[in-house]
């Protein structure tokens, strides 16, 4: 017969605060997790209850429970043949075999040594596995306090089976659940059972905090940096703040020193990485080569903040020659810029300080020293109308430009008529733009005048009708919208040659940009207008209300010559007078998808731009990618090019990816990737091989002699000691000039 003691005694282990989660992994085939430890229903801390066959009373303070002992408190469980348990002294015996539960770990053992005063357990002869993340191992002696598991002379491996693919042997391991880590003493790391490595000491994750200590490295062979090993160190200098140090050593350029140090306060967060190759061995003649990255956000009080932006480089090619994680190596300028921002109940008012550091061969770039702007956020009301005033005032230099120094204040107060309705609106603004210009520098003999005062009112009616229908084309139950749209835009010519460009260029001319009422950024250039602007959009909804096709096109239609853009004489880039704009999406299947646009001159009868990409997403992480893209004047010289990204799982465990990208207005390659991943459940591997044009920016966008640089990279990853982020095919696939852009509907 079943006899039941229930006792008080101290509790043997702190429950950790962790969700309780069932972990499972589909490379495993099974898991190697089990369901989260439950305590038995009803007891409280403190109190523990044992069940056993038989319990013989040794005294008032001992007993020896045998056959089928069940020993269960708030925090653990164990079963055992027999146990001895000395209340007065604190102590519990048990013979096995021994099967031991608690939030974190199982474990069979043939015996067990507790001392409940202290909440230690010892177990003998322990085989354990891990229960909230991968792990499992021997010991010749298991110890389980409140910080975590002690091992003595013990194994550790995160892959499942009798034969693991890594596995640590160690006379001491120490998987601490307080801090997250593993440590080990004298370890070797066995690979197939074949010892390949001694490690006197060794960390090792055990969740996903942090801990300072060496990162998987890896390691690439190049024409251009020869054979490359990066390996990164990780400084957990304090909860808010850390840094991560990289030598990343080229055999054909030399050791270089990344280091990248972020922080977190209570109003700040920010980053600051430095990059520095104190001689490239390869082109000794640019000498220290660096960049310097600095970014930060605050937020000082309820009603402001600031933020920092900086970029620098030693020279025009440091980003196409040696890569950077702060900017992309297509990047043909750097962004620098410190704002400070006041959000009012009425106004909001931005102070800020900018520049551009341009890179190749180009004329340098104006920096605003300042540039205060001011909005209104809350407009005067009455009933359907608003009145509001914006304005700025700036300072602009550039010592390698004919005006030097510049200063500009622009004011704009606006009245607008705004009336919507679910099934039409209707926008009436009239705004009068004053700027003043004060120009300095060698001006004789130039179109500039050191003095301009600039006075023009613009007029905008925009009008939007929206209709709707039920409908079957395509699809069952479906709804289909109709969006006209309609606007008029009048804006007086003036001849604004006499004003320099600051800050201001030519917006895109896509649909969207149909509609503007502006054709230039900022303000040094207002283009003249007298203009009608007809577009439309349709729409196409399933029964889930999902958009799965639209289509939009518009057109600007000029009342007068002057208002045409060739007539202006705006020193800009190539100017269209008949501008048609137009862009589709489709998206009939959840794994298909389909967009492309147009700009055409109806005039000239050409192709501005075009783009068309089409996407396909199957089960597991199958991508593949096709595009195309048009522009007939970039610089001055015509780009087309077509590209492939596809990313094929070959299996649970082998992953294809590739992209090529191919430029067909010089008849070449300009870019080839392709790479093949192996993942288990317990290792990694990937080996890509690279071929890309290098780019020099101080040479034309259609230069005809080209020069390739050839690469390949292998990484390696024993999982539970390294990061994943080492082995994600989709990283790879960004690793190209153009990188794999998933649409917006992929997104997991």
């Amino acid at each position: 017969m079943s006899k039941t003691w229930g006792i008080l005694m101290l509790s043997v282990l702190s429950a950790p605060s962790l969700a309780e989660t069932e972990l499972t992994h589909k490379l495993c085939g099974t898991s190697m997790q089990t369901r989260a430890w439950q305590p038995l229903p009803g007891l409280k801390l403190g109190m523990v209850d044992i069940r056993a066959d038989d319990v013989e009373l040794l005294g008032i303070q001992s007993a020896e429970f045998t056959g089928n002992v069940d020993i269960n408190t708030v925090n653990m469980s164990l079963s055992a043949e027999t146990a001895l348990i000395d209340k007065q002294r604190g102590l519990l015996n048990a013979t096995g075999p021994i099967s031991y539960r608690d939030h974190v770990s199982q474990v069979n053992s043939t015996g067990l040594n507790a001392d409940l005063n202290n909440s230690a357990i010892s177990l003998l002869g322990a085989q354990y596995s891990l229960t909230q993340q991968l792990g499992k191992g021997g010991a010749e002696k298991l110890t389980v306090d409140e910080s975590g598991l002690l091992l003595m002379n013990a194994s550790f491996t995160a892959c499942p089976g009798d034969t693991p693919v890594w596995a640590i042997e160690a006379d001491e391991i120490n998987l601490s659940r307080d801090e997250g880590w593993g440590e080990t003493y004298h370890a070797v790391l066995r690979i197939l059972d074949t010892p390949v490595l001694y490690l006197p000491y060794f960390t090792f994750p055990l969740d996903d905090r942090r801990k300072s200590g060496l990162l998987t490295p890896s390691f690439s062979s190049s024409d251009r940096y020869g054979l490359e090993t990066i390996t990164p160190y990780y400084w957990n200098i304090a909860p808010n703040y850390d840094a991560t140090i990289t030598p990343r050593y080229m055999s054909r350029k030399g050791l270089q020193l990344q280091t990248e140090f972020r922080y977190l306060t209570d109003s700040h967060q920010g980053l600051v990485g430095i990059e520095y190759l104190n001689k490239d061995d390869s082109e000794p003649a640019l000498g220290d080569r660096y960049m310097f990255h600095w970014q930060q956000k605050s937020y000082f009080a309820a009603n402001w903040r600031a933020n920092v932006d900086i970029n620098n480089v030693s020279d025009d090619n440091y980003l196409t020659d040696l890569n950077s994680n702060y900017a992309s190596k297509t990047d043909t300028q750097l962004y620098r810029t410190g704002a400070l921002t006041h959000m009012g109940d009425t106004w909001r008012t931005d102070i800020k300080i900018q520049n551009f550091e341009v890179l190749g061969d180009h004329l340098e770039s104006y920096t605003a020293l300042p540039q205060i702007s001011f909005t209104q956020t809350a407009p005067w009301q009455y009933d359907y109308f608003d009145f509001s005033v914006s304005g700025e005032i700036s300072h602009f230099t550039n010592s390698s430009a004919v005006i030097d120094q510049a200063t500009r204040v622009h004011i704009e107060p606006k009245a607008r008529f705004d009336y919507k309705q679910h099934a039409w609106s209707f926008l009436s603004e009239v705004s009068v733009l004053q700027t003043n210009y004060k120009q300095h520098g060698d001006l004789a003999g130039t179109q500039y005048r050191e003095s301009v005062s600039r006075t023009l009112p613009k007029v905008r009616l925009y009008t939007q009708l929206n209709f709707e229908r039920e409908t079957s084309i395509f699809i069952d139950e479906g709804i289909q919208t109709l969006e006209p749209q309609l606007q008029y835009l009048y804006t007086p010519n003036k001849d604004q040659s006499d004003i320099g460009l600051f800050d201001t260029t030519k917006l895109q001319d896509d649909f969207f940009g149909l509609f503007r009422d502006a054709r230039f950024s900022s303000v040094d250039r207002i283009a003249a207008a007298n203009q009608f602007t007809l577009g439309a959009t349709t729409r196409l909804f399933d029964k889930k209300h999902q958009e799965i096709f639209n289509f939009s096109a518009g057109q600007i239609f000029y009342l007068s010559d002057s208002a045409k853009p060739t007539e202006q004489g705006l020193n800009t880039d190539t100017n269209y007078n008949a501008l048609f704009a137009a862009q589709t999406m489709v998206h009939w299947h959840r794994r298909w998808y389909l967009s492309a646009g147009i700009q055409y001159d109806t005039d000239g009868k050409q192709v501005i731009q075009s783009n068309v990409t089409l996407d396909y997403k199957g089960d597991d992480n199958e991508l593949i990618q096709l595009n195309h893209r048009y522009a007939n004047d970039v610089s001055g010289n015509t780009i087309e090019q077509t590209g492939l990204f596809t990313s094929i799982p070959v299996s649970d465990e082998w992953q294809f990816i590739a992209s090529y990208h191919r430029d067909l207005e010089n008849n070449r390659s300009i870019e080839v990737l392709s790479g093949l991943q192996y993942e288990s459940c317990c290792w990694a591997f990937q080996i890509t091989g690279h071929r890309q044009i290098v780019t020099d920016l101080n040479q034309a966008i259609g230069q005809q002699q080209a020069t390739f640089d050839s690469s390949i990279r292998l990484n390696f990853v024993l999982k539970g000691l390294g990061s994943k982020s080492r082995y994600d095919a989709q990283k790879l696939l960004q690793q190209g000039i153009f990188g794999y852009r998933r649409p917006y509907f992929l997104n997991d």
